[in-house]
């Protein structure tokens, strides 16, 4: 009898633990943000190792020089302008964009921060923000000033370039960013434009 209890509550103790860890496995998969830094780190250097995006240095850093990982920009010619001027750094640009961070569980395509059109990316359709080439984070502004008009890029922007590792209102600190971004207009300061109307790029 001594020996049948003996079972019973091993049996229970068993069961417990492989409960205990069961659920502790599955609480840490369904952190959104777990290791956070560790997963946008990690990141970074898939950015870096793949041989098919372009590679752009921040304006930033000393250019003449190899940096680590998280000094670059990486990006995707979706399509390629015809313009042949990029804007410079006290220049207004006139963009459609739209910002996502690394996919997680709950957002598997990234979740979108901040953007000018919703959907499928068209030229005629597509909001479009104006501002100074210098207003935005380094990443951004690094992108913006190695564009041209009718360029389109998907552009990943390690978080050292973005916003650090602070967090805002709707992005977590140590967040890389992606961002699609549409060159549609540049023009020099004293420079003016016309009111925007939509129009086909190509």
């Amino acid at each position: 009898m001594n020996r049948l209890l003996s079972y019973f509550f091993f049996g229970i103790l068993l069961c417990s633990s492989v409960l205990i860890i069961s659920c502790s496995e599955e609480t840490e998969a369904e952190g959104e943000w777990d290791n956070w830094q560790a997963r946008n780190d990690a990141v970074i250097d898939q950015w870096a190792a793949n041989s098919s995006y372009r590679k752009i240095k921040t304006y930033t850093k000393d250019l003449s020089t190899t940096g680590k990982n998280s000094d670059y920009i990486y990006v995707e010619v979706l399509e390629s302008g015809s313009g042949m001027e990029s804007p410079l750094y006290t220049d207004t640009v006139r963009v459609a964009y739209r910002g996502r961070l690394i996919p997680t569980k709950s957002y598997t395509e990234g979740y979108v921060f901040d953007q000018t059109f919703v959907g499928d990316f068209n030229w005629a359709t597509a909001g479009v923000s104006n501002f100074v080439t210098n207003a935005m984070i380094d990443g951004f502004s690094t992108a913006l000033m190695n564009m041209h008009i009718g360029d389109y890029w998907r552009v990943y922007i390690p978080y050292q370039l973005g916003y650090g590792t602070t967090s805002t209102n709707a992005v977590q600190g140590y967040s890389n960013l992606v961002f699609e971004i549409a060159m549609y207009d540049t023009w020099h300061p004293g420079e003016t434009r016309p009111p925007f109307k939509a129009r086909e790029m190509k």
